[in-house]
């Protein structure tokens, strides 16, 4: 065969090519961009202070002593770390913080009376380090480094952590760890803890059994003496966020529980806190591992998902002699007139401030700084009096001064270690000129440092100290500290523009192959694409509508509002579809019909950011204008059931009808009727879920789990049934555009079921959208065509209407209530019809849910675009158009996808350096990599069940004969 007859007759060829082209570009592309931080095989010792300057010409005072402490000396003797998932900061700060009170604010009110009313007690602002993920906020917390992006994709799927980190120092250095709630912590820590009380943490649905277990094992621990640092993650409030959103009553309860909860922990541990007592010296941290959006989501980089809180308590008496200057709080009076202070604490500091408290090495690649305002209330319960001698003026304030500026030494010296080591093993590191500012900053911190080891972290200071040289010396190590904290996070990523290169012009190359592919000889020798003035009008119009959304993906502004410029791209080509029909005075209600869809999906997207919750910001705000009815009133509540309901009903009627007026043979009725069944049963389903059809229709008892995994085993039936129709009937091959569309119906009834179960209630309403836009836009695409068909020296199909196409999917993809984040997944569709997670099924499931519309459906439903009023015959000039069509609809579709995921590639390397990289640029080229490859893999799927792998050598010629 020539090269130029396997161009032409080899489709699908070409697009196995292209599918394969763009999973290396990307892989390659990826391996450049997205590489993780490396991760040194090195763990800190408690011989190694002993190279530090802050031991210089002496050793190290501690290597005869009890090796419950080897770095600092310990301030607290036992630590109860109580993790509330997603806690955001309003859910701890009083409401007078804030301009606005709202419902969920000033529910744990025993944390703000204790932060009122006793000085050893303060409520910290916690930031996090966006992607907030649980994931990386645990291993962030615990190894005091920056997260890396790439370690999202692990959050379904925890690996142990290798390098350094707290929990590891703890057990390594006699600390006995027990652990209770989120399995997460196991999955991290397999073999560091004394007791652990595990519980499945993904089933986003059950907001009870991590919590119950919780509170099962808490209060009984708080008796015992076989440990010495207690967690507790609790999963409540993050699940009821991602399920109901914040403002919701299942939320407000888990608060108002939590409450309790924390009420009784603390009295057990006050109740111990007297001298000799087991809580005499132990130190209370309630916190969060990350914020949560109004509707429950988090993963980006947004105010609301990186602001957490730490409650933080000492049941001894700290001093109150620390200076001003390092406290950072800000205070406001409560509801209960008293004055509350709070402050601001980094989730970076953490594991180095911990590690100082407890004595134990600080985690080897750690470049947090130990926090003044939250060491200074556990190390106050040092007994200072005792230690005083003299009458030193301030000399209190100057002993905490002095311990605190030894600990800073011995931080400053470990963060300088690590970056020395990191930059010498990793392959770049950071560059010669960033060393060289690092190391002057560290040289001017220990410029002044002349404290010998007898007085550092002694248990006796023989000399008073001016409090003049300390505070300079603890700024130096501020500043030092917090630069390297700034260079890390504006330039730890490793980015290897080479391999970035490679991989984006290995994708780019797509592009031309795309225009090559849909060429197509016509009997003059020139090409079809550009035989007709008109079309090729078209076609520049809609290259031009994509190289339009394609320059959008370079402005941070336009990528967050990517679904309306989507609607409005898809306006202005409604708009152009518009005049022709008034020009030629035909389909002119189906022009206006499209152009009022488009308006309900502007509205609708809106509604779709806002995770269609009906507890959402956005509902609360706007429903009542709407619909000029209260949300809470009886009329919304039952529209809000019976609707969806309803269109399902619809859908199931139009399947029966199309296929009563249709010849359908045998194989694709019964796939018809299996869909009519799904459907039904989906009725029944959220019928029996309603509070208000389940006792009107006595649907109570009905198995949740049940039904949707007999539409799931349905489903999967049909595919199996279509993948192997040829078996069945003899005809392999399409005989006319009415056994396409046969088959075309027979497939997306079959995908459609599962996809709406998925969706949940929106899901049938944004089905007949779907329909009612490819009906309008088929429709419109046959303006220019007469009764007849006229093919010689045109393109055989309209470039505008594929475009609208793809821009339709785009559109659909934000109605339903996604968007290029991972806090845009629907987690809880994973688990309709389950209660337990396991990995490849429920990711297959959520993979469904967010695709499911905007690619599955549109790639499967693009045949129905060559549908025209005239079927044509069943000669083999006809089945030979029917193929040029479909593979030049489908190349032309891919093209579009490409070209798209090519603008974001490149709008990634252009803005690899910006603010927003991990919290939006690289979570959109994810999501736009896997819509690029899925949407490749579907259009080889869809070629080989509407075409199969027939190859016409006979070349087109013309079909003027048909006039």
């Amino acid at each position: 065969m020539e090269v130029g007859d396997w161009w032409r007759r080899g489709k699908w060829r070409i697009m196995v090519m292209l599918t394969m082209l763009h999973v290396v570009g990307i892989l390659i592309f990826t391996r450049g961009f997205l590489l993780t931080r490396t991760e040194l095989p090195y763990y800190s010792n408690c011989s190694d202070v002993s190279e530090s300057p802050c031991f210089t010409g002496q050793s190290n005072p501690y290597q005869n002593q009890s090796n419950s402490h080897c770095w600092t000396r310990p301030a607290v003797d036992r630590l109860v770390i109580i993790v509330l998932d997603a806690l955001r900061f309003d859910f701890v700060a009083p409401s007078t913080f804030f301009k606005e009170s709202k419902p969920w604010m000033d529910k744990l009110r025993v944390l703000q009376k204790l932060a009122s009313t006793k000085t050893s007690a303060r409520i910290f602002k916690a930031i996090a380090d966006p992607p907030t993920t649980s994931l990386q906020r645990l291993k962030g917390l615990t190894t005091g480094g920056l997260p890396t992006f790439i370690d999202v994709g692990n959050s379904f799927g925890a690996p142990a952590i290798l390098e350094d980190n707290l929990i590891h120092q703890l057990a390594s250095n006699g600390k006995r760890v027990v652990m209770m709630g989120d399995d997460t912590w196991v999955q991290l820590f397999p073999h560091h803890f004394k007791k652990s009380y595990p519980y499945p943490s993904f089933n986003v649905k059950d907001l009870h059994t991590v919590d119950n277990g919780c509170i099962e094992h808490l209060l009984p621990s708080l008796y015992e003496e076989d440990w010495d640092v207690l967690i507790a993650h609790f999963l409540g409030v993050d699940h009821a966020g991602h399920i109901l959103g914040v403002d919701s009553v299942p939320m407000i309860e888990k608060l108002e529980q939590y409450n309790e909860i924390l009420d009784k922990v603390i009295e057990v541990l006050d109740n111990q806190s007297g001298p000799g007592g087991l809580h005499e010296n132990t130190f209370l941290l309630v916190m969060g591992d990350h914020g949560q959006t109004i509707n429950g989501d988090h993963g980006g980089g947004s105010a609301e998902e990186v602001e957490t809180s730490v409650f933080a308590m000492s049941f001894k008496k700290p001093p109150s002699t620390m200076p001003s200057e390092f406290d950072t709080s800000s205070c406001e009076i409560d509801l209960d007139q008293k004055k509350t202070c709070i402050s601001s604490f980094q989730q970076l500091d953490f594991a180095a401030t911990v590690s100082a408290l407890l004595g134990v090495p600080f985690p080897f690649g750690s470049i947090g700084r130990v926090s003044p305002e939250l060491y200074a209330l556990g190390a106050g319960t040092w007994n200072l009096e005792n230690n005083i001698e003299g009458n030193c003026p301030n000399q209190k304030e100057e002993e905490w001064m002095q311990n605190y500026c030894n600990v800073l030494c011995i931080n400053s010296w470990q963060v300088k270690r690590y970056i020395d080591v990191y930059s010498a093993s990793s392959v770049i590191g950071f560059s010669s000129e960033d060393l060289l500012h690092i190391s002057d900053m560290y040289a001017q911190a220990e410029e002044n440092w002349s404290c010998s080891s007898e007085n550092l972290l002694s248990f006796k200071d023989e000399s008073c100290y001016s409090s003049l040289p300390l505070k300079r010396k603890i700024d130096a190590y501020f500043k030092f500290l917090l630069n390297v904290a700034e260079l890390a996070r504006s330039k730890w990523t490793e980015f290897d523009l080479k391999m970035m290169g490679i991989g984006f012009a290995i994708i780019l190359i797509s592009l031309p192959i795309y225009f090559l592919a849909m060429m197509t000889k016509s009997v003059n020798g020139f090409s079809l694409l550009f035989g007709d003035s008109e079309i090729f009008v078209k076609l520049v119009f809609a290259l031009f509508m994509v190289v339009i959304r394609a320059c959008s993906f370079l402005s941070n502004s336009y990528i967050l509002e990517e679904g309306k410029v989507a609607s409005f791209l898809l306006a202005t080509t409604a708009m152009f579809k518009l005049r022709n029909s008034i020009k030629r005075e035909k389909m002119l209600m189906e022009a206006i019909v499209f152009l009022l869809l488009i308006t309900i999906l502007r509205f609708t997207i809106e509604v779709g950011l806002s995770k269609q919750a009906a507890t959402s910001l956005f509902m609360s705000t706007h429903s009542s204008w709407l619909v000029e009815i209260d949300p809470g009133h009886p009329v919304w509540i039952y529209m809000a059931e019976i609707i969806p309901i309803l269109a399902l009903i619809f859908l199931a009627y139009l399947l029966y009808i199309i296929m009563a007026r249709s010849s359908c043979r045998s194989i694709w009725k019964y796939v018809v009727l299996g869909t009519i069944l799904c459907y039904i049963l989906i009725a029944v389903h959220w019928a029996s879920e309603s509070d208000v059809l389940s006792p009107m229709l006595m649907l109570q008892g009905i198995g949740r789990n049940c039904i949707p995994r007999i539409i799931y085993a349905i489903g999967l039936g049909q595919l199996l049934l279509l993948a192997f129709s040829p078996l069945f009937h003899k005809d392999r091959d399409l005989e006319s555009k009415m056994h396409l569309l046969i088959k075309t119906l027979a497939m997306l009834s079959s995908c459609s079921s599962t996809i709406i179960v998925l969706s949940g209630k929106q899901g049938p309403l944004v089905a007949l959208v779907t329909i009612t836009g490819g009906y309008c836009i088929m429709r419109l695409g046959n303006i220019e065509r007469g009764s007849t068909d006229k093919v010689a020296g045109i393109l055989t199909f309209d470039p505008l209407s594929v475009t609208q196409w793809s821009l339709l999917a785009t559109c659909l993809f934000f109605v339903t209530g996604h968007w290029c984040a991972f806090d845009g997944l629907r987690y809880g569709a994973a688990f309709i019809g389950y209660d337990e997670f396991v990995l490849v099924r429920q990711a297959i499931l959520l993979t469904i849910d967010t695709f499911g519309f905007s690619h599955i459906i549109p790639v499967f439903g693009l045949p129905f675009l060559v549908a025209r009023q005239k079927l044509l015959g069943r000669t083999d000039q006809d089945r030979r158009l029917l193929h040029l069509q479909l593979s030049q609809m489908y190349l032309m579709y891919g093209l579009i996808t490409a070209a798209s995921v090519i603008a974001t590639i490149l709008c990634v390397i252009i803005q690899r350096r910006h603010l927003m990289v991990w919290g939006l640029f690289a979570p959109k080229f994810v999501f736009d990599v896997v819509g690029l490859i899925l949407t490749d893999i579907l259009i080889c799927l869809a070629w080989f069940y509407y075409v199969g792998r027939r190859e016409d050598g006979t070349q087109l010629t013309t079909l003027d004969h048909r006039d």
